[in-house]
């Protein structure tokens, strides 16, 4: 992707120590390299999610939950439609179902529409059902008031219940307590009503991560606002743990370890500012977080992480490169196998006839994909494996300023060729990725790769995808069936993706060092000419 995947790092309070950000993605075993190659046991399967069985399970619910460790039961509003890009809400739902279960198999949900209560058809029975055992009820887009009355009596025993973009009739009910609302407003700002400040500080925090989440619309925190019900009242969720505060802990061993960093920092406006920046945002937030990061970026900001974070993990913090989900690569390019030298040439892409690899078009990380101008720069080093990567975007700073921002990341081949290791060091933290080039067409008009990585010492994990093109704009036709087949495999909607602002790219810092090269097996100069008019 073009924007640094190494998360700006969670730079805590020096006086009390706040809850760190993290990655709303799934954190799980860290997959080895031979799982990463391609040749482990994992089932290779080409898409992350099953549309088909999904809609089953959503239309007919007789596959029911057996042996699901938690049971989650989703209601929605039969036509209604969602603010991600006008999904429907139904689609929306059976897709976090799917999510769900790339954190835990046992978190499963199933998803029925309002239009069985109302016809009382024979799918009427499989939702009393599944009510009886259910953990968690989730209630979406709900008008229909004959509905919503059939669904209080037959939920009233449930000891949660969350009502979204719902009638004010259906209540809201978590722990079994009931949650009093007045207004059609965010139900996560009612707990941050409820709750006790003084002796629960934490789910303040929580609480308010969870408003910020369920506001900002986008399919990840739509599927954190339930891990995070799910970890605090039905089960304790090992991703989540990055948002228990370690208490004075933290301040100990930074002034013990880092004394000289802190006071540099502290000391120094720029840093001193990124810190106060940082505390303000919601642990969740990271767009807030990147922003601060990249506004206030100095050598004592990159100095203070790397002494508190890497070298001396100060927060106790971890996190390993989900496993989930698995996305196969490009199998063959131009009607020949792919090779290792030809996937590195299509990294390279349009360097050489243009002054950068790729553009991107689109991305599906809420919190990376969004900057706007991001340009992608491939090249070889001076040494046979050296394979480099430059990413260059703009972040328009909390000051208002409109900046330009590049990284370095070193590239290494994975076993099965069009995968990749990644790695960069980004004010002070480390971030380590596995990169899939998922598809690109013979002809370069576009491509997809896909990544998933780790900032260890920040606590963060997360995945995502791009979608590039050479003039960052969308492909003919939007790509056509090939490129929804391509998302697929990566377990991704095209309702996902978040669209990059290429409109004001004036004067990008590009170019790359002297001595480097670029591809080795792929001619792209009669490519250009198929682009004249656009680029």
């Amino acid at each position: 992707m073009a924007v640094t995947m190494s998360i700006g790092p969670f730079l805590p309070r020096l006086a009390i120590p706040r809850i760190p950000s993290f990655s709303l993605t799934a954190s799980l075993t860290t997959p080895s390299a031979q799982l990463l190659g391609g040749s482990g046991s994992y089932s290779r399967r080409t898409a992350a999610w099953d549309r088909g069985s999904s809609l089953l399970q959503a239309l007919s619910g007789t596959q029911g939950i057996p042996d699901a460790s938690v049971r989650i039961i989703a209601i929605v509003g039969e036509g209604s439609i969602s603010p991600l890009k006008d999904a429907p809400w139904m689609e929306v739902m059976l897709h976090t179902a799917n999510r769900l279960k790339w954190v835990d198999e046992g978190f499963q949900m199933l998803v029925f529409s309002d239009k069985s209560i109302l016809a009382k058809d024979t799918n009427l029975q499989n939702i009393q059902k599944e009510l009886i055992s259910a953990d968690l009820l989730v209630n979406v887009a709900l008008r229909n008031q004959k509905a919503i009355d059939w669904i209080q009596v037959n939920s009233a025993h449930i000891p949660n219940v969350i009502c979204f973009e719902s009638s004010l009739s259906l209540r809201n009910k978590l722990g079994g307590i009931m949650i009093p609302s007045k207004s059609e407003e965010n139900v996560f700002i009612k707990l941050v009503d409820i709750a006790k400040p003084k002796s629960n500080k934490e789910l303040l925090q929580v609480a308010k991560a969870l408003s910020d989440a369920w506001g900002r619309h986008n399919s990840d925190d739509i599927r954190f606002c339930l891990l995070v019900i799910i970890d605090a009242y039905i089960k304790p969720v090992p991703i989540l743990k990055n948002l228990r505060s370690k208490g004075f802990s933290t301040l100990s061993c930074m002034l013990k370890n880092c004394a000289s960093e802190v006071m540099n920092c502290l000391l120094d406006p720029n840093c001193r500012k990124a810190l106060q920046c940082l505390n303000t945002c919601s642990p969740t937030d990271q767009v807030c977080n990147y922003r601060c990061i990249a506004s206030y970026e100095s050598e004592y900001l990159e100095a203070f992480s790397l002494c508190v974070l890497e070298k001396n993990n100060c927060l106790e913090l971890d996190a390993e490169i989900p496993i989930k989900p698995f996305v196969a690569p490009l199998s063959a390019f131009r009607g020949e196998s792919l090779s290792h030298e030809v996937a590195e040439d299509l990294f390279v892409g349009w360097l050489g006839e243009l002054d950068w690899s790729w553009r991107v078009v689109a991305g599906q990380n809420p919190m990376y994909d969004q900057f706007p101008c991001q340009y992608q720069l491939f090249y070889r080093g001076k040494s046979r494996s050296a394979i480099w990567y430059e990413p260059v975007f703009q972040v328009i700073t909390l000051e208002g300023k409109l900046v330009w921002r590049r990284r370095r990341y070193r590239v290494l081949r994975a076993t099965v060729p069009g995968t990749f290791f990644f790695s960069v060091l980004d004010n002070g933290v480390v971030s380590k990725e596995f990169w899939t080039i998922v598809d690109v067409c013979d002809d370069l008009s576009w491509g997809l790769f896909h990544y998933s990585g780790a900032a260890r010492a920040a606590g963060q994990a997360y995945t995502g995808a791009v979608l590039v093109s050479p003039d960052g704009m969308y492909p003919h036709e939007m790509g056509g069936q090939r490129l929804i087949s391509a998302l697929e495999k990566c377990g991704i909607r095209e309702w996902e993706l978040f669209d990059v602002d290429n409109c004001s790219c004036v004067d990008p810092p590009l170019g790359i060092p002297q001595g480097s090269s670029l591809h080795r097996k792929m001619d792209v100069k009669h490519q250009k000419s198929v682009y004249g008019q656009r680029i």
